[in-house]
């Protein structure tokens, strides 16, 4: 006699994408590309999942978020023998877990786990206050390196895989910003020349800007933000019009990479120095009057301690 479920015509790709919280377009893919797709019919002949294809591609979710490519991911779990036990899900946020990014040694891998539990179940006060303590705790820079940025990749790794989360990754940011500017800045900063912190026109990732702006207010150096896509020519004026001790410029994303403009920033006297941050530049292309600065620790050390300083 047949059980219930063999009776059960299967769930369709919708159904399906609602309950492992990916996108009907990912589960399509995975069934092109992977040969992990429905196995059941319909009565009426269209193509359902059985609970057998539900639990590969739980298998494969959960294979990817640990870190492994969608291909051997897929193998794995074509491979897994049917009825095979499931490894406990996590809690909040349907159980899908967060793969949290490589942090600094010494860094609380608990709270960084904790913060993207909260974050996957869209608890902005409990967002709030481990991002505040830990700022209080261990200021800016050991707060962004240790929690804040391995939580932020762990979330961007997990919509890569599925295309879902997006709202998880704005409301992070915006936790993690409003934390960022409770900062106060310098009463009596130390610097005398100013420091403009700008992304390279058209990038809009600038949140690692605040952060800089914040860890450096904590040294007391006060500085002017600018922002996201600002122009080649609005930050040449800015730099005409203040005469900074130093330039920080931005850059996320390969299409905001080419430094080719940064030789044309005008120079002041004394000299500007100018440094550029982040993972989209075109490193074997920077001019050898721009500093290239690869954490948010050497930008801080570089601005407070660096040669000629403002």
């Amino acid at each position: 006699m047949r059980g219930e479920t063999d009776r059960e015509p299967g769930l369709g790709v919708g159904a399906v994408a609602r309950r492992l919280g990916l996108a009907a377009a990912t589960l399509r893919t995975w069934d092109r590309r992977y040969g992990i797709g429905p196995s059941g019919r319909s009565p009426g002949g269209h193509r359902r999942y059985t609970p057998a294809d539900v639990a590969r591609l739980e298998s494969m979710q959960r294979l990817i978020l640990a870190g492994a490519p969608p291909g051997e991911a897929a193998l794995a779990a074509l491979r897994e023998p049917p009825g095979a036990p499931r490894p406990p899900r996590g809690h909040g946020a349907g159980g899908n877990r967060v793969p949290v990014g490589e942090a600094p040694a010494g860094a609380d891998t608990a709270e960084a786990r904790g913060l993207a539990r909260a974050a996957m179940s869209l608890d902005v006060p409990a967002m709030n206050d481990a991002v505040r303590t830990a700022i209080a705790r261990d200021g800016v820079v050991r707060a962004w390196d240790g929690l804040m940025v391995p939580v932020m990749v762990g979330i961007g790794r997990k919509h890569a895989a599925g295309g879902d989360c997006v709202e998880v990754e704005h409301l992070l940011s915006t936790v993690v910003l409003g934390r960022l500017a409770e900062v106060p800045a310098p009463a009596r900063p130390v610097n005398v020349r100013p420091v403009l912190l700008a992304c390279a026109p058209e990038e809009q990732h600038s949140l690692p800007l605040y952060a800089l702006a914040a860890a450096l207010a904590e040294g007391g150096v006060a500085a002017s933000l600018l922002g996201a896509r600002v122009p080649a020519s609005a930050l040449a004026a800015a730099i005409r019009r203040t005469g900074p001790g130093a330039v920080f410029v931005w850059s996320q994303t390969a299409e905001t990479g080419d430094p080719g403009w940064l030789a044309d920033l005008p120079g002041t006297r004394p000299a500007v120095r100018l440094m550029a941050g982040g993972p989209g530049w075109k490193r074997d292309r920077l001019p050898d009057a721009v500093r290239l600065v690869t954490s948010l620790s050497q930008a801080v050390t570089e601005i407070l301690d660096g040669p000629a300083a403002p």
